[in-house]
């Protein structure tokens, strides 16, 4: 047979696997999360590239990444949207997310840890652990899911392994534990330059040829100048090891040689059960360690069988907590966690939790009560259908065509076996921008492109205000501005584009007990009501607007109780008084009322319910809200000065500084009006030596002297 058979055959194979279910243990679900600029796309490239997914490197700078395929990622040289790419490593099958850095496009980490098994988070040598390193962890930790690290730029000027271990341990509350150390450490030019990693389980030392891009690796025995160091390291990861394994400790006692498939076993179970997380290190940019990540996500992350049953509640029994396990032969059950707006039918990205799925069937979505109809299940490579599939599995993640009324966050059930999965939770936006569309043409289609772009970006909010301007919300300046742009590129529409605006929030100052009235004739019937109501502030509410009962059962029929409670979250639903803004942190409880036989009915109670809630806005005492910006600042030892200096003059309360190798780093928390632009003024003060992200932190009353703006 000659090289164009057997090249044929090949694609055969591969086509008739991607018919076949895949076996649930060989599947790791996994993400690469981080810090912006960390390396994560780059470390994704070079998987593909060593999985023999692709034959070239693709680079971040030059716009030729594999994930990054958005004209704006490639521009601003960053991950804007996250990626689904799938590929074969020794036995395993990985689907693999490429997460943002960037903290205003922090939904697309959430979402994607939703729904994965484990995670690789990557770390820069130089920087160490940043802001949004925090808050990935943070996220990982909510979701529970198991992880590696992995610190870059180890032949970068300042890189520091040992600091920033002990910072992941430190800052994050973590448990990390070592399998390699670096040889070496820095630039090419310098005296003792990163050249490789030393294995501390196999005791070898992996030299990566740069000849083909770290594809060819040498293992070579350890230097006898390196040697001490490593069996120094060697000890304390085996010391870190016994906690979680009887084996090992009593091999260690009885001084007997450990054999390195137990220390990969016992490594393996305390990483699954979230005990400890393996570090690795290398430079992702030069090729060097990135292979022995790609074994750890093998041998330490978990298959989707050693997950936990997945959790959910019966949409006819609210109270009745309902599992299934990750096994084929469950009732089928699904999370959409990604849809991708298209023209010839939306690509929806799930998550099968158990069950089987197959084209052309029929799905509940049971939050919305509605069936959809799947057509056709696709495999996806970046964010772009790939290969059209037959059959998929619980523990696998698949696009799905056919979709019409879920979007992010919805369950997909057996029509039979209905079970509702908790929703995925967003931050609320911070900040708006006003556009105004040309003609009234340009208004319709407006109005379809951002519902379009809603259902991809669950951060994205779109209101209507005054004088026919539309409000677009997100989380933060360069998230609208990515929006603008695609408007403006993407679609070609043709509006304008007023500065964004802070988007503030409303409460109330004080408890206050009003009783809310109805006495009032409508369409010749007489009308009785009234709602007794406690209204106060409640800083610990999960909801914007908590609606509470603690109204005697004898007092009201059930049918008027549940008619005011539909009313006071409808008003909750609305806006505050000093300028109309959402409400929030506020807590309205029942307390009692009064009916009349002959006539009270549900719209009086309505009415009643409505005007208590007013009453109980004006006499609480408005309360503006502004939001607070958590601002990470790492900066020279030599602009401190200057920093703190602005960063008064901004109303910002400086929470911490710390020195990390020559640098300060300065933990600020600061209203978000003062810090639009901050970017460019932060490079004026340091003559651009400094960097800085910023997070929403929380919402806190503004200054008296604003509400002078709203004639209050």
């Amino acid at each position: 047979m000659d090289s164009k058979d057997d090249a044929a055959r090949q694609r055969g194979v591969l086509y008739a696997l991607t018919f076949m279910p895949r076996d649930i243990e060989k599947i790791r679900n996994i993400g690469i999360i981080a810090h912006i600029d960390a390396g994560k796309t780059t470390v994704t490239e070079h998987m593909l590239f060593y999985s023999g997914a692709k034959h070239r490197v693709g680079e971040v700078d030059s716009g030729t990444t594999e994930t990054d395929c958005d004209a704006e990622e490639q521009e601003r040289g960053i991950t804007i949207y996250s990626a689904c790419v799938t590929f074969d490593w020794l036995d395993v099958h990985v689907n693999l997310l490429d997460t943002p850095g960037h903290v205003d496009f922090t939904a697309e980490v959430e979402r994607c840890l939703r729904v994965l098994d484990g995670a690789v988070v990557v770390f820069s040598a130089r920087e160490g652990v940043e802001a949004q390193s925090e808050t990935v962890w943070r996220q990982a930790d909510r979701y529970k899911v198991p992880r590696l690290a992995f610190i870059n730029k180890m032949d970068r000027e300042g890189a520091d392994f040992e600091r920033t271990l002990d910072e992941v341990a430190r800052r994050l509350n973590a448990h990390p534990v070592a399998l390699q150390i670096p040889v070496g450490v820095g630039p090419a030019h310098t005296s003792d330059a990163f050249r490789g990693v030393i294995d501390l389980i196999e005791m070898k030392m992996l030299v990566f040829d740069p000849q083909t891009d770290g594809q060819v690796i040498q293992e070579l025995d350890i230097p006898e100048d390196k040697l001490a160091t490593a069996e120094l390291w060697r000890e304390m990861l085996l010391e870190k090891l016994y906690a979680h394994s009887d084996e090992l400790m009593e091999r260690a006692l009885q001084e007997q040689p450990i054999p390195t498939e137990l220390i990969h076993r016992v490594v393996r179970q305390a990483t699954i059960h979230l005990q400890i997380q393996p570090v690795l290190c290398g430079s992702a940019l030069h090729g060097i360690g990135v292979q022995p990540i790609l074994d750890a996500v093998a041998r330490y992350l978990p298959n989707p069988l050693e997950m936990p049953p997945v959790e959910g509640t019966n949409p006819a029994k609210k109270d009745k907590v309902e599992r299934r396990k990750p096994e084929p032969d469950e009732p089928f059950c699904g999370l959409v966690f990604k849809v991708l707006p298209a023209k010839t039918g939306d690509l929806s990205w799930v998550r099968i939790y158990s069950g089987d799925l197959k084209p052309n069937t029929r799905a509940l979505n049971p939050g919305k009560d509605k069936k959809e109809n799947i057509s056709q299940l696709w495999r996806i490579h970046a964010t772009k259908r790939e290969q059209q599939v037959e059959h998929a599995l619980a523990g696998d993640i698949v696009g799905l065509i056919g979709l019409r009324n879920s979007v992010t966050g919805d369950t997909l059930c057996d029509t039979r076996h209905p079970i509702l999965l908790e929703a995925i939770k967003f931050p609320e936006t911070v900040i708006s921008m006003a556009i105004e569309p040309d003609t009234a043409t340009e208004r319709e289609k407006l109005s379809s492109t951002l519902e379009m772009l809603k259902r991809q970006d669950p951060t994205l909010r779109v209101t209507s205000g005054e004088t026919g301007q539309t409000l677009i919300s997100g989380m933060g300046e360069l998230h609208l501005e990515v929006v603008k742009n695609r408007l403006l590129r993407d679609f070609n529409l043709k509006v304008k584009f007023h500065k964004p605006q802070v988007s503030y929030r409303e409460t109330v100052q004080r408890a206050v007990e009003v009783t809310g009235v109805c006495h009032r004739q409508i369409s010749g019937q007489q009308l009785f009501a009234e709602l007794r109501i406690r209204m106060e502030p409640f800083a610990s509410a999960v909801q914007p607007v908590t609606v509470l009962n603690f109204c005697p059962p004898e007092t009201l029929p059930e049918a008027f109780l549940n008619a005011s409670i539909e009313e006071l979250r409808s008003c909750g639903d609305g806006g505050g008084r000093i300028a109309g803004y959402p409400l929030m942190k506020l807590k309205v409880s029942i307390l009692g009322g009064k009916a009349s036989p002959e006539h009270s009915n549900e719209m009086a109670f309505r009415i009643a319910a409505n005007d208590a809630f007013d009453k109980g806005l004006e006499q609480g005492g408005p309360v503006l809200l502004e939001p607070i910006m958590k601002l990470d600042i790492l900066t020279p030892d030599a602009y401190l000065g200057d920093f703190v200096g602005d960063l008064q003059q901004r109303r910002a309360i400086i929470a911490k500084t710390d020195h990390r190798a020559g640098m300060i780093a300065i933990e600020a928390h600061a209203p978000l009006k003062e810090l639009f632009g901050y970017s460019s003024a932060m490079r004026s003060l340091s003559q651009g030596r400094a960097s800085c992200s910023m997070e929403p932190l929380a919402y806190a009353p503004a200054p008296p002297e604003m509400l002078k703006s709203f004639n209050v």
